[in-house]
């Protein structure tokens, strides 16, 4: 797999934007990766310095529409020296 595989998006919502401020950056990424394989792959795409990587698995919900999958959620805080990402500087 490589980086792009890992991370799949952005999460953009109220909370996640309001985080951005203290360099903590919310992303899906594929459900079977583990911590040390996002931080190199968020290290990789975005060129910063991940401080730690937490991880929360969501489960799928089954709506009359149709089913969404279950998913995970990364929340990368970033090191103090380390600079921002660019892509949600325009969000905030």
């Amino acid at each position: 797999m490589n980086a792009y595989d890992i991370i799949r998006r952005p999460v953009i919502t109220e909370q996640s934007m309001e985080s951005v401020a203290d360099k903590k950056y919310v992303f899906m990424v594929d459900v079977n990766a583990n911590k040390t394989e996002i931080k190199a792959a968020i290290e990789e795409i975005f060129g910063v310095k991940v401080a730690k990587v937490n991880t929360v698995r969501m489960q799928g919900k089954v709506k009359r529409t149709g089913a969404y999958p279950a998913y995970k959620k990364a929340v990368v805080p970033l090191t103090a020296d380390s600079k921002t990402i660019e892509f949600f500087e325009g969000m905030v």
